[in-house]
């Protein structure tokens, strides 16, 4: 496990602490956008075509905990990179390769989409929250798919990759069914720029903080139990 990145001590690391902080990500961007916003703005803003309209007026309001929760959820995304290889490595094989590959892309969008919330945020300090709302909007879709659109079809990877990367872990051994779904799961969360969170998306990541910190205890401590072939349907 030393002898490749992320190594031992990273992967193990990262694999307990990528899916807690993104975990925590989800939490405080849910947290901070009920906080922010009255009952009446709140319904006004589930009322608009995008959840944009509510995470613009919800950083005015609060831009300290609004921009602590994005922060966070960047931290996590940043986390899961090295997580998801360890956890690759550990399974092996052409199918976990690919999708640990198509994975770590969908976090590559992750932070595209992170550098975008972080302007529009900033751009409404600059000129104000109506203009800035309506210039965000106007190239609302533009700004969300990039250039070329290579960040929307790389968050593409989060997807298809949690769907080749739990397959291939259950087919190893490494995890059994209720952990290989856990992972697939945690792969259907949405990607994009201004999204808001959710309590289902706060379980979602629950599980796969479930599914991801015993291993990465057991990479810190060397113990890997050594794969066992195709895991029974009904297994841990």
């Amino acid at each position: 496990m030393n002898t490749f990145f992320p190594g031992r001590w990273i992967g193990g690391a990262t694999l307990i602490l990528g899916p807690v902080v993104m975990c925590a990500g989800y939490l405080l961007r849910y947290l901070s956008t009920v906080t922010a916003l009255t009952p009446q703005q709140h319904a006004w803003a589930e009322a608009q075509p995008f959840a944009a309209y509510g995470q613009l007026l919800a950083y005015t309001s609060e831009p300290a905990l609004l921009t602590l929760s994005y922060a966070v959820f960047a931290l996590g995304a940043v986390l899961l990179f090295p997580a998801f290889v360890a956890l690759a490595q550990q399974v092996g094989g052409a199918l976990a390769f690919w999708g640990a590959t198509l994975l770590v892309a969908g976090l590559f969008s992750r932070l595209y989409f992170a550098g975008a919330d972080q302007t529009a945020f900033q751009l409404t300090e600059v000129i104000g929250l109506d203009q800035a709302t309506d210039s965000i909007m106007k190239e609302y879709v533009d700004i969300s798919y990039g250039p070329w659109r290579l960040p929307v079809w790389a968050s593409v990877g989060q997807y298809a990759g949690s769907l080749l990367l739990a397959i291939a872990a259950w087919r190893s051994g490494l995890f059994g069914t209720a952990r290989a779904v856990m992972l697939l799961l945690a792969g259907g969360t949405w990607m994009g720029v201004l999204k808001g969170a959710s309590i289902p998306d706060v379980l979602v990541t629950g599980l796969l903080c479930v599914a991801l910190v015993p291993l990465g205890a057991q990479v810190l401590r060397d113990r890997l139990p050594a794969p066992t072939g195709r895991s029974k349907v009904l297994s841990w």
